[in-house]
């Protein structure tokens, strides 16, 4: 059992992970052992393990292209890390080729880098604490795994101690700092993992923390063959560091898609992992043909296209299948249009989208390795023909329809397998599968995975997604159509009344009324206005009908400034009025486009539709749902689920129900297994529970303290870790608090709220908290707080008081009691350190020192406050003399901590020499600092070279390349251009 003296991120993280990868046949080395084999501590790559690989993948290379070879490795030319990682990525999978003679003439040959066909045939290798070094300074990953000497995955180790809430965050920091100091070893990253074993995430480079993904499923094995209660760490090691899923995910579940000007790299998540390792383990092992087919459902906006990808990218490298021909058909134009661009985007050789009935047939019938997308539609009969003719008896061609339980049990669908009669079907869905409906498990086959909606918010992948009705006297709900429509012409005979409504009354009419549609078009601009708009977030309105939608763009427009669209389809019978509303291809794509940008950019926030948009239609920024048309089923859950995709600061979507849906809703649902769409709407009710026990958690700190002392209630916060832990209960409340405001139901919690708020801010003052802000709540919390704290006089201070300036006495004073004043003294002093040591290390060093050992004689009654308050006095004191002793000495503000530096690694030399030799260097710097020197490598190795020149003869050798770079990162601090 390990010693609790030795629970620390080594033993309890990096060592359990190290011989986890061990036991999977991996080798196990330290850093500081493969010196030996580097040229130079900057080198990133194992020069000779590499030279060795491909050696002995590819026997018959000739000496020089060996060197050809090592070279394109080891220099990758880019102008950007992206490119660069990108680079290498397509060099990795895709094999790169070299001129030479095999006997019969120099022709191209195919050169591996890496054996992804069979695993075992590469060296792979762990190793901790391998130190990277250069000019730009040195870090030291915790984990790096080597495949045949390249380091393809960075593993960061986090304390399971830590905050619970801060562990990965943390990590990814790191992370992302090592990504800009040393750019050369994040050429070869495949992904990185983030782990505190309890908690594991896997990333790509440039991702941010909330992209880190979990992997909760370690297929092919189960979790219960990891061992007894595997951790996070565990699953997600076995699952994505095993060397055949490590090999297949790096060949055939890494990406690059363009999105808003940049590339962003994109790696599988695991459940997209798992369908399609599924999916193949079926094809390839099917008893016959017709077994190979299924119904993989991922919930709406789990990345089901990507999945669709990622399996045509493994279909194509399966030699076994011999270059398939692939088929993706969906029933839709825009989701046709989706599909073809997410393929031809993420670099998929050349999809062919079929543009009418005929070119389809031509793509079908042109033999294997084809890439065809197009609509079900296209699968239609000429008028002349007798049957849809066969165009391919193939059984090397695997057809995935999206959505497969709309439109494929048809005559659509019959013509479709008549052309393809030995094709495999796989079926692709958002939405689960009715109970009572067999025909989708007859045409494509049994569930091949699930990931449902609930697994989907649980992980992140998607928010939860909130109900809310709304004017219920307003709601025409389908059973009391009649009643109303009876009361109204009670007067007139049965006979007539039916007359009336077959003519007059239908629902359609009734629910598009002027004056209805006028008085919700009000009722949501309050609500966009009060809910919605304040965290930036736009919305979607759905109408019963073309005329409907129309008019609430009529309405819009009259009742407010928010700017709004229609998106229908034209009828070519359309009256002039409706013709205005008609878009071309080219300005729909535009509006849709302008809505996906954040409203600070763009001020598009409603887009109106009726039938279009309901599904295939991704944009993350919509929060809302109007919701005044009747939807059911699959067309229900499709639609709700616009509103799910996860966007910055979005913690949950919200449906509001004009119609009435909620009394159909349980029916609706009631036709699905009930564990599949758990979850699909929640109350807006369901929250106040965990808003009532968040307000609890972050309450509790308040419990035994005079809530109308502020200073007490600081005090309550002035510990690192208690504050720490403050802040993610406040985040949490605040989070709950934005998702239910400004409902009635969160009144009782406003106070508590705006007290909070105003302590948090006075602590961020106090503790020199750069963090405590509230820039990272809702809108509508922010603004709570903000006007609460001006309402109270609290003066908002979005930076720390210096303390140089006169104010800083002023903020002493106010301080009622001497407890107070030494600790925004304390706090002062340890934020001036933290601010300024770069700028005089030597000396911020000393007094850190000096104050440790101030608050540790204080901690241990070594010395009473007024002591200690007089003691803290005295360093403030000589911290406003620093820059005064360097002008006595003759020194400017820069040169003096180049001075203290030299002082102190020159002990014993006369103080006169070391004066001299402080204006020898800092002038040299001086002479050599150009524009933008920090960033040109030539500039920083001339002026490195003369520095170390003129220590030379007056410095220890074992001293020397220690005090140049000292120096040198003062020059970069003290004479930036």
């Amino acid at each position: 059992m390990t010693p609790i003296s030795d629970w620390n991120e080594k033993e309890l993280v990096e060592n359990r992970l190290i011989q986890q990868i061990q036991e999977m046949g991996y080798q196990v080395s330290d850093g500081p052992s493969l010196d030996s084999e580097r040229e130079t501590t900057s080198d990133v790559v194992l020069r000779d393990r590499l030279r060795d690989a491909i050696t002995r993948l590819n026997p018959w290379l000739s000496d020089d292209n060996v060197h050809k070879v090592m070279r394109s490795v080891l220099h990758i030319e880019a102008t950007s890390l992206m490119e660069a990682n990108q680079s290498f990525h397509t060099l990795l999978i895709n094999y790169m080729s070299v001129q030479q003679d095999l006997g019969k003439g120099k022709k191209n040959q195919t050169v591996k880098l890496i054996d992804f066909d069979n695993p075992s045939n590469n060296e792979f290798l762990v190793v901790d604490q391998f130190s990277i070094k250069d000019a730009k300074g040195t870090i030291r990953p915790d984990l790096i795994l080597f495949v045949n000497g390249i380091p393809l995955v960075v593993i960061e180790c986090k304390s399971p101690l830590l905050n619970a809430n801060e562990q990965i965050g943390q990590g990814v920091k790191q992370l992302t700092r090592y990504q800009i100091e040393q750019e050369r070893l994040f050429h070869y990253n495949q992904f990185m993992v983030v782990t505190s074993n309890d908690r594991a995430r896997a990333g790509t480079i440039g991702a941010q923390a909330k992209h880190y993904g979990l992997w909760k499923d370690p297929y092919p094995l189960t979790v219960a063959e990891i061992g007894n209660d595997p951790t996070a760490q565990d699953v997600l090691t076995a699952g994505m560091l095993s060397k055949e899923n490590l090999l297949d995910l790096i060949q055939n579940f890494i990406v690059y898609e363009p999105e808003g000007g940049r590339t962003i790299k994109k790696l599988a998540r695991y459940q997209q992992f798992r369908a399609v390792r599924k999916t193949v383990d079926r094809i390839v092992h099917a008893k016959t043909p017709e077994d190979r087919g299924g119904v993989v459902w991922h919930t709406q906006g789990s990345g089901k296209s990507l999945t669709m990808l990622y399996l045509a990218v493994k279909l194509r490298r399966l030699k076994q299948l011999e270059n398939p021909t692939i088929v993706l058909v969906t029933d839709r134009k825009d989701l046709d249009n989706q599909l073809s661009a997410t393929f031809r985007r993420c670099g998929f050789p050349n999809p062919q989208q079929a543009k009418s009935v005929p070119q389809l047939k031509e793509l079908l019938s042109q033999g294997p390795g084809a890439t065809i997308t197009t609509l079900v539609q296209k699968f239609q009969e000429d008028k002349e023909a007798v049957s849809y003719p066969e165009l391919s008896t193939s059984k090397n061609v695997f057809v995935m329809v999206d959505e497969s339980h709309r439109s494929q049990y048809k005559g659509l669908a019959m013509n479709m397998r008549t052309a393809l009669p030995n094709a495999c079907y796989l079926g692709f869905t958002g939405t689960p599968i009715d109970k009572e409906d067999k025909s989708t498990t007859a045409t494509f086959g049994t569930y091949i995975d699930k990931y449902t909606i609930d697994q989907a918010v649980d992980d992140g992948a998607t928010v939860p997604i909130f109900y809310e009705a709304r004017l219920t006297e307003l709601h025409v709900q389908g059973e009391t159509l009649d009643e109303l429509f009876d009361r109204k012409f009670r007067e007139y005979d049965q006979e007539t009344r039916e007359e009336i409504k077959k003519k007059y009354a239908n629902e359609q009419a009734i629910i598009a009324s002027p004056k209805r549609v006028e008085r919700i078009a009000l009722d949501m601009i309050n609500h966009y206005e009060t809910h919605i708009a304040p965290n930036g977030f736009k919305a979607q309105v759905v109408a019963i009908s073309r005329e409907a939608a129309v008019m609430y763009k009529e309405k819009l427009d009259e009742l407010s400034d928010y700017e709004s669209v229609v998106v229908i389809s034209g009828g070519h019978n359309d009256e002039e009025k409706m013709k205005n509303f008609h878009l071309k291809p080219e300005d729909e794509k535009k509006y849709i486009e302008r809505f996906k940008k954040p409203l600070t950019e763009d001020k598009l926030a409603f887009i109106i539709v009726c039938d279009k948009l309901l599904t295939g239609f991704d944009a993350p920024i919509e929060q809302v749902m109007y919701l005044d048309k009747p939807l059911k089923e699959h067309t229900l859950l499709q639609a709700i689920a616009r509103t799910n995709r996860t966007y910055n600061k979005k913690d949950y979507g919200l449906i509001v129900d004009y119609y009435g849906v909620s009394s159909f809703l349980e029916q609706a649902l009631d036709i699905f297994t009930k564990s599949d769409v758990q979850g699909a709407l929640r109350p807006i009710d369901s929250e106040l529970p965990r808003l009532e026990t968040r307000h609890r958690a972050a309450m509790r700190y308040f419990d035994y303290v005079n809530k109308s002392n502020s200073d007490a209630c600081i005090q309550v916060l002035e510990p690192e870790d208690v504050r720490h832990e403050f802040e993610t209960a406040f985040k949490r409340f605040a989070e709950s608090m934005d998702m239910v405001m400004p409902n009635h139901k969160a009144n009782p919690y406003v106070d508590d709220l705006k007290f909070l708020g105003k302590i948090r801010q006075m602590a961020k003052s106090r503790f020199r908290e750069e963090g405590l802000d509230i820039s990272d709540c809702g809108e509508k919390v922010r603004q709570l707080i903000a006007d609460h704290l001006q309402a109270s006089s609290v003066e908002v201070i979005h930076e720390p008081i210096d303390i140089l300036s006169s104010k800083f006495e002023q903020q002493i004073n106010e301080a009622k009691t001497i407890e107070a004043k030494a600790s925004q003294m304390e706090h002062a002093i340890r934020h001036e350190i933290k601010v300024k040591m770069d700028e005089n290390p030597v000396y911020y060093a000393s007094l850190k020192e000096r104050l440790e050992e101030l608050i540790n004689a204080r901690k241990n009654k070594q010395m009473d406050i007024l002591e200690y308050y007089e003691a803290l006095r005295e360093k403030i004191d000589g911290m406003r003399n620093v820059t005064k002793q360097g002008e006595e000495h003759g020194f400017t503000r820069e040169q003096y901590p180049f001075y203290q530096m030299l002082e102190e690694q020159l002990a014993g030399e006369e103080a006169e020499e070391v004066k001299d030799l402080t204006f020898i260097v800092t002038g040299l710097i001086q002479s050599k600092a150009v524009v933008e020197w920090t960033q040109k490598d030539d500039v920083k190795r001339e002026m490195r070279r003369e520095v170390k020149k003129k220590l030379r003869k007056r410095v220890d050798n074992n001293k020397l390349e220690y005090l140049t770079q000292q120096l040198m990162d003062l020059a970069a601090v003290h004479y930036k251009k």
